[in-house]
């Protein structure tokens, strides 16, 4: 069964076919998609697809996506809006590693919620998955991913040159991660 996760201001849980029209809208934003090395979404249909992919990676054990939600209309009093999604992939079991992304519409950003939701994921991670080492790609420019990553416990490791590529355009990243013995769990 897919784990619903809880924060004090946040639901991590189950990405629905009906979140399709949030998922299209956040991953055909500009602003979130300058420094997350995918291109824009570009239709209904495309989501679905995507969403049933993260079903079918979850029972295969290759990767992990919640969507997550303002809890009692915190932001959006009354609303069940998702707010951007965290995830886990380039999953191994048998190395004890995942790597971890989220993104977050651009109105919710510099509010904490990016941070709590890293933070309980990595808790689930290491706790319930059994991880030992939780990684993090952030474009070098991405100065806020940077400092939730620092804040939440996160050692960079180093830069891979020209590693990712943004329309087009090739950008360096610094890896990051938080081993189990770190964490603040």
């Amino acid at each position: 069964m897919f784990p619903e996760l809880e924060t004090k201001r946040l639901i991590l849980r189950k990405i629905v076919e009906d979140d399709a029209g949030e998922i299209l809208e956040c991953f055909s934003d500009e602003e979130v998609l300058r420094y997350y090395g995918q291109k824009s979404l570009e239709s209904i249909n495309q989501v679905k697809e995507i969403i049933k992919d993260f079903s079918k990676g979850y029972e295969e054990k290759q990767l992990i996506k919640w969507g997550i939600q303002l809890k009692w209309g915190i932001q959006l009093k009354g609303k069940e809006k998702l707010i951007g999604t965290i995830g886990f992939q380039e999953w191994s079991s048998e190395h004890k590693k995942v790597n971890v992304s989220y993104a977050l519409f651009p109105e919710y950003w510099n509010k904490g919620y990016a941070t709590e939701a890293v933070h309980e994921a990595t808790s689930h991670g290491f706790n319930e998955l059994q991880y030992n080492r939780i990684g993090a790609i952030v474009f070098t420019q991405n100065s806020g991913s940077i400092a939730l990553l620092s804040k939440s416990g996160f050692k960079k490791e180093g830069m891979l040159r020209e590693y990712m590529f943004q329309n087009g355009i090739p950008f360096d990243t610094y890896v990051y991660s938080l081993l189990r013995g770190e964490a603040r769990i």
